[in-house]
């Protein structure tokens, strides 16, 4: 069983009897000489989807819930649900939009690396690669000569994502996407 410092984002918790998966940590730092770490845990109930923020000592002990990763593919989206087909044994899953608001913005047919995350055989959410390659619906005009160390205005991609690109970027190209800062990495391998 780890601590609450071992912890990473997206692990499967049992807390107070239920089920949670963890979404964001913060990690706190007191200040004075007797202060230990504090880690501040986003948790959503497995079942529910029930929100609750805890805080936890760096060496309180937490339990592992049997969790899996499987790899998948999105597929379509049928009203509030977006299903995803396992790109091994062709089993859909359906989440809620709610439950992948976060990760909805990198999501398109083309994305490769999706993985579901399952908890006791129900899924509960999305796990994105490190980057994904999206299309620029629109930004402004390109600018000859701009260097790729020069200002950089805002790209609306196809996802409904805005990020901010060098100005050499025109509308139209395919650009790679850091998905845990939401940042332009370069122009997406053709």
């Amino acid at each position: 069983m780890p601590k609450a410092s071992e912890i990473k984002k997206n692990a499967a918790v049992e807390y107070n009897g239920k089920t949670y998966i963890v979404k964001d940590i913060n990690k706190m730092t007191p200040s004075g000489r007797a202060g230990a770490s504090l880690y501040r845990m986003r948790l959503y109930e497995v079942g529910t989807g029930a929100k609750a923020d805890e805080s936890f000592k760096a060496d309180e002990i937490l339990n592992l819930v049997d969790f899996h990763r499987n790899k998948v593919s999105f597929s379509y989206v049928d009203g509030d649900e977006y299903v995803f087909m396992d790109d091994e044994d062709y089993s859909p899953y359906s989440l809620n939009s709610d439950t992948i608001s976060e990760e909805l913005p990198f999501i398109t047919e083309d994305t490769k690396g999706l993985q579901i995350l399952l908890v006791e055989g129900k899924p509960v959410g999305v796990e994105l690669p490190a980057s994904v390659d999206l299309l620029i619906t629109e930004t402004d005009p390109s600018i000859k000569g701009a260097s790729a160390s020069a200002r950089t205005k805002p790209a609306t991609l196809a996802t409904g994502l805005v990020v901010q690109v060098p100005e050499y970027i025109a509308s139209g190209e395919k650009i790679k996407v850091n998905t845990s800062e939401s940042k332009f990495m370069g122009r997406a391998d053709s």
